[in-house]
């Protein structure tokens, strides 16, 4: 069954349906989350967006827009936990002289992840779209609000700056 079909019958009130979607879905979600998020917050912010997916779904107008609609949610849900997270330690960082710069500080952790981790947020975020989530660059522009231009000039920078680091790294293309 399509995804246009499972939104339009879960409109409806048909749980099943929704179930279904939620089951289809549940995984690329939380993998897309986990990716821009560390596992301690991937499993709130997934949950957070499936509660905002529930609440939105019967005021999706286009029904065939399902997936750029669900990102786009899980995009924003992302966003503000991490302005969150930025604010906490920028309010840290000013209280306690000592204490890292928050940047270098979230850098000092994605070195723990993968090598995709290591790209900024912007860049990150459309190469998970475009490469893991499979997205097409015009949905991907329309889930970050940006210009498709500008989605691929990101893909272009994600995919320079995951070649540097791998390079340091060892790693030789």
């Amino acid at each position: 069954m399509t995804d246009e079909l499972l939104v339009v019958r879960a409109q409806l009130g048909e749980r099943a349906a929704l179930a279904e979607l939620v089951s289809h879905w549940r995984v690329p979600v939380w993998t897309y989350v986990r990716r821009m998020l560390d596992a301690e917050r991937a499993d709130d912010v997934s949950q957070e967006i499936w509660l905002a997916v529930v609440r939105g779904l019967p005021r999706l107008r286009e029904p065939a827009r399902f997936a750029p609609w669900l990102f786009t949610i899980a995009r924003r849900s992302v966003t503000d936990r991490l302005r969150s997270q930025y604010a906490r330690e920028e309010l840290a960082a000013a209280t306690d002289v000592g204490t890292e710069d928050p940047v270098e500080a979230m850098v000092d952790r994605a070195e723990l992840l993968s090598a995709l981790s290591e790209l900024p947020v912007l860049e990150r975020e459309v190469l998970v779209l475009f490469y893991l989530e499979d997205l097409p660059v015009e949905d991907c522009a329309r889930i970050c609000r940006i210009p498709a231009g500008t989605v691929k000039s990101r893909l272009n920078r994600a995919r320079r700056l995951l070649r540097e680091h791998l390079e340091e790294k060892g790693y030789r293309s």
